[in-house]
């Protein structure tokens, strides 16, 4: 399963990278456009909307491959470590729910419901584009099942490892 996460990792990092320069360089013909050409253009600024969503939606999910995803641990971090253990599992299980039902089923239904819309913007329709949700939805739940096994053989630690505490 570690094997399986790194190369994960490493084809989530390329595809965000992808897409972040995908972004830039969009984002920098809708300004050349404007202001050098005069005449905007109006796919470009579909287009960034789009990469965006897919840039922020896949970035999460590689944040939490990593657990680095914004955690408020001060009072767990005191806690003794069977209760950080048990505060473990369930936070993992609730973001594994969360997932399942937002994400991965609201994203498949949403995708199906707008599957034959056209946007204005760009020659493809909307369905294909709302994808994302269910996409990252498929890596959070990976990491999350991930980080689940590793917390309960102990390979990790129940509260991540944050900064050191300046003391």
């Amino acid at each position: 399963m570690t094997a399986v996460k790194k190369i994960l990792d490493r084809a989530l990092t390329a595809v965000c990278v992808v897409l972040f320069a995908a972004l830039v360089i969009d984002v920098s013909w809708q300004v050349f456009a404007r202001q050098v050409l005069g005449s905007p253009s109006g796919w470009s600024e579909e287009l960034a909307k789009y990469l965006f969503i897919w840039l922020g939606l896949f970035s999460a999910a590689l944040v939490f491959g990593e657990r680095g995803h914004v955690a408020m641990d001060v009072v767990v971090r005191r806690l003794p470590r069977t209760a950080q253990l048990v505060l473990a599992v369930v936070v993992q299980l609730t973001i594994l729910t969360f997932t399942g039902l937002a994400l991965l089923w609201g994203g498949f239904l949403v995708s199906q419901l707008a599957w034959n819309q056209n946007l204005t913007g760009l020659p493809v329709t909307v369905g294909p584009l709302y994808l994302a949700l269910p996409i990252s939805g498929a890596l959070i739940a990976f990491y999350t099942l991930f980080h689940l096994v590793q917390i309960l053989t102990g390979a990790e630690r129940p509260v991540a490892d944050a900064e050191p505490e300046l003391v």
